[in-house]
């Protein structure tokens, strides 16, 4: 089988970086285009140091409108914008990693239908569909977290959110809080009970519960690290432990990234792959969740990357065998 073509819109900032990373060594792709009006004509590498000696593709600015897959890496509210303006063909895939189609109000646009792209939520959709709205980093953690308890209608109190991100959640163009002298050594929070995926998040928590959430309260936080989410959560739940581990169990036993720990985690077990590792115990009549993902790669590339392979009915894990650094 001939690999497919594939083009990404916006090829400079952490997540492009990632997603070239995977697009490189996967076995079905070919990178036809990276496109950036700033660094056009320029190697790869210029803007991604650790890319040297494994493409040759440098950055343009134009694009090819009958490529295979599109994938817009552009800043949130910008790709309703790219493609009113370039018109590809209806047999061009879009993977959308900002935050313009997520929600179900916004999912209609010029005669395409995007499908939210959570895979241990929306499978069976996914490998029907033409168009992807990529969830977000947090949002993608948090649901994981969620979706369990939600699909047997067991959130029923306020659920409280703790998650703390790495600098790169920040994008790539320096900011009062990203650079290294204010970030390191230093902790905040921002957008506190505020954060734009609290709206996809709770879309999908309805999804399964099919009625009114009860409220969520979402502190983010800014880590001292460059990569990954550390996201606890906790609400009301009248199980065990080892009720809650059978049912978060029972969910994700057949899905690909998502495991199940019977002990603590921590941060560096997902950096660099494309898992979700989650560990849940019951105190006090409370459930506390701890859900872990690569913010660029489970949280965006890697879960695009999945998305694909699914509309392509590729094996999940094509192009994601990667593993985490222990130490």
């Amino acid at each position: 089988m001939s690999k497919i073509k594939v083009g990404i819109i916006g090829g400079s900032g952490y997540t492009a970086g990632e997603l070239l990373r995977l697009l490189i060594h996967h076995p079905k792709t070919e990178l036809d285009f990276v496109f950036s009006t700033t660094n056009a004509g320029k190697p790869l590498h210029i803007a991604h140091a650790d890319l040297i000696g494994d493409s040759e593709i440098r950055f343009t600015d134009t694009v090819n409108l009958e490529v295979d897959v599109l994938f817009l890496c552009l800043g949130h509210g910008r790709s309703r914008a790219f493609l009113e303006a370039n018109t590809f063909s209806k047999n061009t895939k879009v993977i959308d990693l900002g935050n313009d189609f997520r929600l179900l109000a916004d999912k209609e646009f010029q005669g395409r239908n995007f499908v939210y792209g959570l895979p241990e939520l929306n499978k069976a959709d996914i490998q029907k569909a033409k168009n992807i709205a990529n969830p977000g980093c947090f949002a993608t953690a948090i649901q994981l977290a969620l979706l369990p308890l939600a699909n047997v209608n067991e959130i029923q109190k306020a659920v409280h959110i703790n998650a703390t991100t790495g600098s790169t959640g920040a994008g790539v163009s320096p900011g009062a809080t990203t650079h290294f002298s204010w970030r390191d050594n230093n902790f905040s929070s921002y957008k506190v009970f505020t954060h734009q995926h609290l709206g996809e998040i709770n879309q999908s928590v309805k999804q399964l519960q099919n009625k009114e959430n009860p409220p969520m309260f979402f502190i983010p936080n800014r880590g001292n690290f460059s990569k990954g989410i550390y996201a606890t959560i906790y609400t009301e739940y009248s199980g065990t432990t080892e009720e809650a581990l059978n049912l978060y169990k029972k969910y994700y036993e057949k899905t690909t990234f998502t495991v199940i720990s019977n002990t603590p985690i921590s941060l560096k077990q997902v950096v660099n792959t494309n898992k979700c590792i989650i560990h849940v115990e019951v105190k006090d009549g409370m459930i506390l969740i701890t859900s872990i993902i690569d913010n660029l790669i489970k949280g965006a590339s890697g879960q695009a990357i999945h998305n694909m392979n699914l509309m392509f009915n590729w094996d999940e894990k094509t192009g994601l065998g990667l593993k985490s650094s222990g130490f």
